[in-house]
């Protein structure tokens, strides 16, 4: 009898385990978009920083991130539980965040001016200051890319429950830990090698004088600060994308809109699947610009009315 019971127990765990698999890999299609912004937005977050730094900072935001979905999985699953309603707004929120965050950066860009190269000995004399003013930006780095993955963290964890709403709570509960594991390791992995690309091809560089394997590391030595500068626009851009397509699938009649234009443009000969395909991430991204602007327009406003502390 106890064998019977430990057979169809074993039996129930198997189960729950293959749809947990099935579930997970359905989550993670669904889920692979947001995914390639996390990859751009995180590679972009960490770059700048000190090379013999780099991986430290990487491993830093992992951490955060692994923080952040512990503490997005259960409230994911008792917000579902109890308030189903509030999930919504909740995202729209973050995805307000992101849009302000970006909208903020651009600005910041385009209204201060790089400063003028100091002399060798004002180099000097602010020696020390620079290095704590590099651990302070490399403080500010990680906070700033914690804050960045807890949005999408939140928009990948909804997304996993959405696919796992037929399942049972522990089945749910194993779905979005195991999303949470793979997205995690995965892309802090990926953005991890990004940032080394270029020490990689300075050591197969020097290893030998020629060969394919010193072209290879030239090419990768000489692509390096081209493909952070490329993650740095594609960063930027994909917050407006994620933060912009998180608003408007929250406000239904943009939603609508943005969906019609691009049955619309689908209509066009030759290019109409991919203009179909295009017009909603870019619509996404303009008001996803738009909403940011009003945030940074908004924020200022408050900030310019609370008197400053002398």
């Amino acid at each position: 009898m106890a064998g019977a019971s430990l057979l169809t127990l074993l039996d129930d765990i198997a189960t729950i385990l293959d749809d947990v698999a099935a579930m997970s890999k359905v989550a993670a299609r669904k889920t692979a978009g947001v995914l390639g912004d996390d990859l751009a937005l995180n590679a972009q977050q960490v770059s700048g920083v000190a090379s013999e730094r780099e991986l430290p900072v990487v491993y830093a935001v992992a951490k955060g991130s692994f923080r952040n979905k512990l503490i997005l999985v259960p409230l994911a699953l008792l917000i579902s539980a109890f308030i189903p309603w509030a999930i919504t707004p909740l995202l729209m929120f973050g995805g307000l965040f992101l849009c302000y965050e970006g909208f903020e950066k651009v600005y910041h860009s385009m209204t201060h001016k790089k400063a003028a190269p100091a002399d060798d000995e004002t180099i000097v004399a602010k020696g020390k200051a620079d290095i704590d003013d590099l651990a302070a930006f490399e403080k500010d780095k990680i906070k700033g890319a914690i804050r960045t993955d807890f949005v999408l963290s939140a928009e990948i964890i909804a997304i996993s429950l959405g696919v796992a709403a037929h399942m049972d709570l522990m089945g749910q509960f194993l779905t979005l830990s195991v999303i949470a594991i793979i997205m995690t390791v995965g892309v802090y992995g990926l953005v991890a090698g990004i940032v080394k690309i270029d020490d990689l091809g300075l050591y197969l560089a020097k290893r030998k004088a020629e060969g394919l394997g010193h072209n290879i590391g030239l090419i990768l030595v000489s692509a390096a600060p081209y493909l952070m500068k490329i993650l740095t626009v594609v960063g930027t851009i994909a917050m407006f994308m994620v933060g912009g397509g998180i608003l408007t699938h929250g406000i239904h009649v943009v939603f609508e809109w943005i969906e019609h234009a691009a049955v619309v443009v689908e209509q066009v000969s030759v290019v109409g699947g991919v203009l179909g395909l295009l017009t909603p991430s870019v619509l996404n991204a303009v008001f996803g610009v738009v909403a940011g602007g009003l945030a940074v327009l908004l924020m200022n406003g408050v900030m310019k009315l609370i008197p400053s502390k002398s």
